[in-house]
Protein backbone atom coordinates (compact mmCIF):
# COMPACT_ATOMS: atom_id res chain seq x y z
CA UNK A 1 0.00 0.00 0.00
CA UNK A 2 2.88 2.38 0.99
CA UNK A 3 4.52 1.46 -2.32
CA UNK A 4 1.27 2.15 -4.29
CA UNK A 5 1.30 5.61 -2.79
CA UNK A 6 4.54 6.29 -3.06
CA UNK A 7 4.00 5.10 -7.01
CA UNK A 8 1.40 7.62 -7.66
CA UNK A 9 3.32 10.56 -5.57
CA UNK A 10 6.01 9.76 -8.44
CA UNK A 11 3.71 9.75 -10.63
CA UNK A 12 1.83 12.91 -9.98
CA UNK A 13 5.19 14.71 -9.17
CA UNK A 14 6.14 13.43 -13.25
CA UNK A 15 3.36 14.67 -14.67
CA UNK A 16 3.24 18.44 -12.98
CA UNK A 17 6.43 18.88 -14.02
CA UNK A 18 6.27 17.65 -17.88
CA UNK A 19 3.27 20.01 -17.56
CA UNK A 20 4.57 22.68 -16.44
CA UNK A 21 7.02 22.19 -19.12
CA UNK A 22 4.30 22.32 -21.89
CA UNK A 23 3.72 26.47 -21.35
CA UNK A 24 4.93 28.30 -24.08
CA UNK A 25 8.19 30.49 -24.24
CA UNK A 26 5.90 32.85 -25.97
CA UNK A 27 3.15 33.43 -23.10
CA UNK A 28 5.41 36.16 -22.20
CA UNK A 29 5.32 37.69 -25.53
CA UNK A 30 1.33 38.34 -25.43
CA UNK A 31 1.22 41.43 -24.04
CA UNK A 32 3.26 43.30 -26.46
CA UNK A 33 1.39 45.40 -29.10
CA UNK A 34 3.66 43.88 -32.01
CA UNK A 35 4.32 40.40 -31.07
CA UNK A 36 7.36 39.83 -33.57
CA UNK A 37 9.07 42.73 -32.20
CA UNK A 38 10.41 43.62 -28.70
CA UNK A 39 10.18 46.91 -27.18
CA UNK A 40 13.97 47.37 -27.04
CA UNK A 41 13.90 46.62 -30.96
CA UNK A 42 10.88 48.88 -31.75
CA UNK A 43 13.35 51.56 -29.97
CA UNK A 44 16.60 50.55 -31.73
CA UNK A 45 14.61 50.30 -35.07
CA UNK A 46 13.07 53.98 -34.31
CA UNK A 47 16.68 55.39 -33.20
CA UNK A 48 18.65 54.01 -36.29
CA UNK A 49 20.57 51.51 -34.63
CA UNK A 50 22.27 48.64 -35.80
CA UNK A 51 21.39 45.86 -33.78
CA UNK A 52 23.69 43.56 -35.78
CA UNK A 53 22.41 43.96 -39.10
CA UNK A 54 26.15 44.89 -39.63
CA UNK A 55 28.09 42.29 -38.43
CA UNK A 56 29.48 40.60 -41.60
CA UNK A 57 31.41 43.57 -41.98
CA UNK A 58 31.80 44.26 -38.26
CA UNK A 59 33.81 41.15 -37.74
CA UNK A 60 35.50 41.23 -40.93
CA UNK A 61 37.11 44.39 -40.14
CA UNK A 62 35.03 47.17 -41.67
CA UNK A 63 34.19 49.47 -38.86
CA UNK A 64 30.48 50.99 -38.00
CA UNK A 65 31.03 54.91 -38.12
CA UNK A 66 29.32 55.29 -34.47
CA UNK A 67 31.53 52.81 -33.27
CA UNK A 68 34.51 54.43 -34.97
CA UNK A 69 33.16 57.79 -33.42
CA UNK A 70 32.67 56.34 -29.73
CA UNK A 71 36.80 55.16 -30.09
CA UNK A 72 37.80 58.36 -32.17
CA UNK A 73 40.34 59.45 -29.20
CA UNK A 74 42.09 55.87 -29.04
CA UNK A 75 42.63 55.46 -32.57
CA UNK A 76 43.97 59.14 -33.23
CA UNK A 77 41.16 60.06 -35.62
CA UNK A 78 42.09 63.57 -37.92
CA UNK A 79 39.57 66.04 -37.09
CA UNK A 80 38.78 65.79 -40.88
CA UNK A 81 37.89 62.14 -40.16
CA UNK A 82 35.77 62.86 -37.31
CA UNK A 83 34.15 65.02 -39.28
CA UNK A 84 33.04 62.65 -42.10
CA UNK A 85 32.34 59.80 -39.66
CA UNK A 86 29.66 62.38 -38.01
CA UNK A 87 28.54 63.05 -41.09
CA UNK A 88 27.82 59.02 -41.99
CA UNK A 89 26.21 58.58 -39.31
CA UNK A 90 23.67 61.22 -39.70
CA UNK A 91 23.69 59.67 -43.16
CA UNK A 92 22.98 56.47 -42.38
CA UNK A 93 20.12 57.49 -39.63
CA UNK A 94 18.52 59.38 -41.75
CA UNK A 95 17.70 56.48 -44.12
CA UNK A 96 17.62 53.70 -41.48
CA UNK A 97 14.89 55.62 -39.28
CA UNK A 98 12.43 55.82 -41.98
CA UNK A 99 13.10 52.27 -43.31
CA UNK A 100 12.78 51.06 -39.03
CA UNK A 101 9.53 53.27 -38.64
CA UNK A 102 8.08 51.42 -42.27
CA UNK A 103 9.35 47.76 -40.85
CA UNK A 104 7.35 48.71 -37.55
CA UNK A 105 4.45 50.19 -39.27
CA UNK A 106 4.72 46.46 -41.62
CA UNK A 107 4.81 44.49 -38.67
CA UNK A 108 1.78 46.05 -36.99
CA UNK A 109 -0.35 45.48 -40.31
CA UNK A 110 0.66 41.64 -40.04
CA UNK A 111 0.00 41.49 -36.65
CA UNK A 112 -3.66 43.54 -37.07
CA UNK A 113 -4.16 40.85 -39.88
CA UNK A 114 -3.95 38.21 -37.36
CA UNK A 115 -5.95 39.41 -34.60
CA UNK A 116 -8.66 40.57 -36.52
CA UNK A 117 -8.55 37.05 -38.58
CA UNK A 118 -8.55 38.47 -41.43
CA UNK A 119 -5.55 37.00 -42.60
CA UNK A 120 -5.59 35.26 -45.82
CA UNK A 121 -2.67 33.28 -47.99
CA UNK A 122 -2.57 36.42 -50.40
CA UNK A 123 -2.54 38.87 -47.71
CA UNK A 124 0.43 36.93 -45.64
CA UNK A 125 2.56 36.81 -49.19
CA UNK A 126 2.15 40.63 -49.53
CA UNK A 127 2.90 40.92 -45.98
CA UNK A 128 6.16 38.69 -45.43
CA UNK A 129 7.32 39.94 -48.22
CA UNK A 130 7.23 43.61 -48.08
CA UNK A 131 8.36 42.96 -44.20
CA UNK A 132 11.73 41.09 -45.78
CA UNK A 133 12.19 43.43 -48.28
CA UNK A 134 11.96 46.68 -45.36
CA UNK A 135 14.72 43.71 -43.75
CA UNK A 136 16.93 43.79 -46.34
CA UNK A 137 17.09 47.31 -47.42
CA UNK A 138 17.65 48.23 -43.73
CA UNK A 139 20.58 45.84 -43.42
CA UNK A 140 21.87 47.39 -46.87
CA UNK A 141 21.90 50.55 -45.40
CA UNK A 142 24.01 49.70 -42.66
CA UNK A 143 26.26 47.18 -44.12
CA UNK A 144 26.73 50.09 -47.07
CA UNK A 145 27.84 52.33 -44.17
CA UNK A 146 30.71 50.13 -42.44
CA UNK A 147 31.88 50.10 -46.39
CA UNK A 148 32.10 53.58 -46.75
CA UNK A 149 33.98 53.91 -42.57
CA UNK A 150 36.29 51.84 -43.63
CA UNK A 151 37.56 54.51 -46.76
CA UNK A 152 37.99 56.83 -44.02
CA UNK A 153 40.33 55.24 -42.00
CA UNK A 154 44.21 54.29 -42.38
CA UNK A 155 45.26 50.59 -41.94
CA UNK A 156 46.61 51.29 -38.76
CA UNK A 157 43.51 52.90 -37.36
CA UNK A 158 41.62 50.19 -38.95
CA UNK A 159 43.97 47.13 -36.96
CA UNK A 160 43.62 49.52 -33.67
CA UNK A 161 39.90 49.82 -34.16
CA UNK A 162 39.35 45.98 -34.22
CA UNK A 163 42.18 45.42 -30.77
CA UNK A 164 39.62 48.26 -29.20
CA UNK A 165 36.85 46.15 -29.76
CA UNK A 166 38.54 42.88 -28.60
CA UNK A 167 38.63 41.29 -31.89
CA UNK A 168 41.10 38.81 -32.86
CA UNK A 169 43.61 40.04 -35.09
CA UNK A 170 42.22 39.30 -38.70
CA UNK A 171 43.32 35.65 -40.35
CA UNK A 172 45.47 37.57 -43.15
CA UNK A 173 46.58 40.62 -40.24
CA UNK A 174 45.77 43.52 -42.99
CA UNK A 175 43.00 45.85 -42.87
CA UNK A 176 40.99 45.20 -46.19
CA UNK A 177 40.51 48.80 -48.14
CA UNK A 178 39.19 48.97 -51.33
CA UNK A 179 40.45 53.18 -51.71
CA UNK A 180 41.09 55.01 -48.86
CA UNK A 181 39.94 59.10 -48.68
CA UNK A 182 41.10 61.98 -46.69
Amino acid sequence: MIRLGLSTLVLTLFVSAASAQHHSSYAQLQDRAIKALSEQQIADLRAGRGMALALPAEMNGFPGPMHVLELADKMDLSPDQRQRTADLIERMRSEAIPLGEKLIENEAALERLFASREITPASLSRATQDIARLQGELRETHLKYHLTTVQLLTPDQTVRYRELRGYRPAADSKPHHHRRHH
